[in-house]
């Protein structure tokens, strides 16, 4: 248990409105997204700025006090779950948008700002902030650096870590550092991209600078019915063949059309195998031409329609259909799991027949919705949490979805991140050596292993079992 002086310590420093001691104040914080394992913190500590943050970790350090990162709570694999560190620190108050260099389209934030927020500020200018996680409304950019997170347009734009020129990051002993800078290129090693990622287990992000992205003169979002799956996986390869680059490529199976339909009746064709939704950017004179490419290529892999969007209304519909699919799903199942898991692109349907196989095996309905155009998978496992022996069959098929897509030739994660969940899958994509090659440069920040402690690595006495999935909401 914390001793009162540093209670009392973090108190002088934040304020007595800044702490948040054991209670019911502090079960807000037990878990994220992943909610299959949950742990109250003793202590959340929401610093105001990036100079308290510094200053209640050198507190901490001198104590010799473990601590958790968290942003909006918004991950999807526990990384801000309190494993061996009673104190959070929350970067949620640190919302200030510091500076807008519109010439040189950057900008320079706190790591508590909310995703959508940048795009805000800078949309009447023309530009916008790449990276688009589903929990966008809600998410932060710390959160985002920790979990390189992605996007449904990931396929064109690229994930965080393309979109982050500089970070500044307090070290674990409470040093202030900056990684990268305002200019495309730093000598030396890229050590803003070795943090970029890293789950807050090197430190913890106050500030970014962000590349600004210059709107597109325009869009066309199209959506193609098709009997199966496995046509519409045959049309994502032929889109991308044919020269084409789509801003994104999303597709639902049947059982997700279904419950999206009856979630928000946009007149999706509920007896459908899969659509495909494609989204092109660009100079408008090419994309109509490059629409009635795509189009060609749907009908040609036997799509039986493909819509375009008439307008912003329509379009808007389709792209609430997929952000908030998750949403959705509650209305198959009292519970839900979701993995998520990456395979080349051209074993995306081998991945499905994989998954299908899965769900027969174990007895159990899993839907999907996924980013096609990049390979990154998100099964949904359908279970009801009283009965104990389909929890059990939903534990063991997520574990196999996930081998086979290494087995495949993907990853254990495309953007949700190691956290707790996916601990005991690690080693199935790295040998022993590389763990302790990793473990050791993470040393390098943390030697003390004071930072986000019993993430990513599987460490004895580190490792969370997974025994009772739950509802959870997923990017």
């Amino acid at each position: 248990m914390l001793a009162p002086r540093i209670v009392d310590g973090l108190i002088e420093l934040v304020g007595g409105d800044g702490v948040i001691a054991r209670g019911s104040a502090a079960r807000v914080y037990e878990c994220d997204g992943w909610t299959l394992e949950r742990r109250v913190p003793e202590v959340v500590v929401l610093p105001r700025t990036p100079e308290e943050v510094a200053a209640v970790v050198r507190l901490l350090h001198r104590h010799g006090v473990a601590f958790v990162p968290r942003g909006a709570g918004t991950g999807l694999s526990g990384g801000c779950l309190p494993v061996a560190a009673p104190v959070m620190i929350c970067t949620s108050r640190l919302r200030q948008i510091v500076s807008i260099d519109l010439a040189n389209r950057r900008a320079v934030v706190e790591a508590g700002v909310v995703n959508l927020a940048v795009s805000r500020a800078v949309a009447r200018h023309g530009l916008f902030y790449a990276p688009d996680p589903s929990s966008q409304s809600a998410c932060t950019i710390g959160g985002n650096v920790a979990e390189n997170s992605g996007g449904p347009h990931t396929l064109k734009y690229g994930v965080t870590t393309n979109h982050v020129l500089g970070l500044e990051l307090v070290l674990p002993d409470g040093e202030v550092v900056t990684l990268g800078g305002a200019v495309e290129d730093v000598p030396g090693y890229d050590l803003r991209g070795l943090v970029i990622g890293a789950e807050g287990t090197m430190g913890l992000v106050t500030r970014a600078t962000l590349r600004l992205t210059r709107t597109p003169e325009g869009v066309r979002t199209l959506l193609g019915v098709f009997a199966t799956v496995d046509a519409a996986c045959q049309a994502v390869s032929g889109i991308i063949a044919a020269g084409i680059v789509p801003a994104a490529l999303e597709m639902m199976d049947q059982l997700m059309i279904a419950a999206v339909e009856a979630a928000f009746q946009v007149g999706l064709p509920t007896d459908a195998g899969a659509v495909l939704l494609i989204e092109l950017d660009g100079a408008g004179a090419e994309l109509d031409q490059q629409a009635r490419a795509a189009s060609d290529v749907c009908h040609a892999q036997g799509a039986r329609e493909v819509r375009v969007a008439r307008d912003e209304a329509e379009r808007a519909a389709l792209w609430k259909c997929r952000k908030r699919a998750f949403g959705a799903v509650g209305r198959l199942a009292p519970n839900y799991c979701t993995q998520d898991g990456v395979v080349p692109r051209t074993k995306v349907p081998d991945i499905l027949r994989a998954i299908a196989g899965v769900a027969a095996r174990h007895r159990l309905r899993i839907a999907n919705v996924f980013h096609a155009g990049d390979g990154n998978i998100h099964p949904i496992l359908l279970y009801d949490e009283r009965d104990a022996d389909e929890v059990r069959r939903v534990i063991a098929a997520g574990h196999e979805i996930l081998r086979a897509c290494v087995d495949l030739g993907g990853s254990i994660t495309g953007e949700h991140g190691i956290g707790v969940e996916k601990i005991n899958e690690l080693p199935l994509l790295f040998a022993p050596q590389d763990l302790r090659a990793m473990q050791a440069l993470r040393a390098a920040f943390d030697p003390e292993q004071r930072c986000n402690p019993g993430k990513i690595f599987p460490t004895p006495g580190a490792c969370v079992e997974v025994t009772r999935p739950r509802r959870q909401v997923p990017a």
